[in-house]
């Protein structure tokens, strides 16, 4: 059995709420990994159609603000309904090439209503299948002026040749038992995606990757002051204070004894490949195994809820 797994981490930045043209750059960023013969590229989380970084910068929980009113409603028209086909073009392209996709978007979700937003991790297989939806549990600080808190229904793994994959967002990596979820099921290449900037993956990559023992991809977007639309709603307000570097990506991959394969990438657009061979698992399993032989599920045990949460269930 074939034990290598070559993987991009697609390191780029949205154009800023924009979901149709920031599909054109995902598109493309998977044709460039295909080429290179990748089997999985990674996007940052909530790369389509971007980041709310306008919260921070116009006084985001202001009650009753019409800027940040118009500022989200034009987020959510930029925000992508799954069940109306908007990931269509990205799952022929998965299927096409034969390569697994990891993408962070903002879902608006229609067995929610249809009007509240999630920042969602998705994984498409190879064959361009969407197997699971996950949705941010816990927006941090100021997202939550924006985007609803999700469920335990996309706390799943999958199956990559030798590979077991599962993947969570941002702040969610600090989560001991939505790690435990994960590691529970069989997981070995953990992902991690993050809107940008070294500062997030700089020692949590190390510390899930020593932890659990398996590989660990964390992937971030970008953003500058220069990436804001000039068609933005607001737009002078947003740029007012913002710096001239947002997100200054910080890509990287860990490996299962939690040494550095790939440092964190800064600055630098584009993919980054690398290859990673699953015996470097077992071999680190041997002497610990969070959930296996170094557990003890007669004293602790974990207990997830994966039903998908919805207001009205008709029968």
């Amino acid at each position: 059995m074939n034990t290598t797994l070559k993987i991009a981490m697609a390191q780029i930045a949205p154009v800023w709420l924009d979901k149709v043209a920031t599909l054109k750059k995902i598109e493309n960023s998977i044709l460039e990994a295909s080429k290179e013969k990748c089997e999985l590229v990674v996007f940052g989380e909530a790369l389509l159609p971007g980041y709310p970084f306008w919260l921070a910068l116009t006084n985001g929980a202001e009650w009753n603000s019409k800027v940040n009113k118009e500022l989200h409603a034009h987020y959510v028209n930029n925000s992508i309904c799954i069940e109306k086909g908007e990931l269509d073009s990205v799952c022929k392209l998965a299927k096409l090439n034969k390569i697994a996709v990891y993408l962070g978007v903002i879902e608006r979700p229609t067995d929610r209503g249809g009007h509240s937003i999630y920042a969602s991790l998705v994984y498409i297989n190879e064959e361009g299948e969407i197997k699971s939806v996950h949705r941010k549990l816990q927006p941090t600080y100021d997202e939550r002026l924006t985007w609803a808190p999700g469920d335990g229904n996309g706390l799943q793994v999958h199956p990559l040749k030798a590979f077991t994959v599962g993947g969570l967002n941002c702040w969610e990596n600090w989560m001991p038992l939505p790690r435990t979820a994960l590691y529970g099921q069989g997981e070995n290449l953990h992902i991690a995606v993050w809107p940008g900037s070294d500062h997030n993956t700089k020692d949590i990559t190390c510390f899930i990757a020593r932890e659990s023992r398996s590989f660990v991809v964390s992937v971030s977007c970008l953003m500058a002051k220069a990436d804001f639309p000039e068609n933005t709603p607001h737009i002078e307000s947003i740029l007012k204070n913002a710096p001239d570097s947002l997100a200054n990506g910080g890509s990287c991959i860990a490996g299962p004894d939690g040494e550095w394969i790939v440092e964190p990438v800064l600055h630098k657009e584009g993919i980054i490949i690398q290859s990673i061979d699953f015996n470097r698992v077992l071999e680190e399993r041997q002497n610990f195994d969070p959930v296996g032989h170094y557990s003890r599920p007669d004293v602790t045990k974990l207990i997830v809820n994966t039903e998908r949460q919805t207001t009205v269930e008709i029968k």
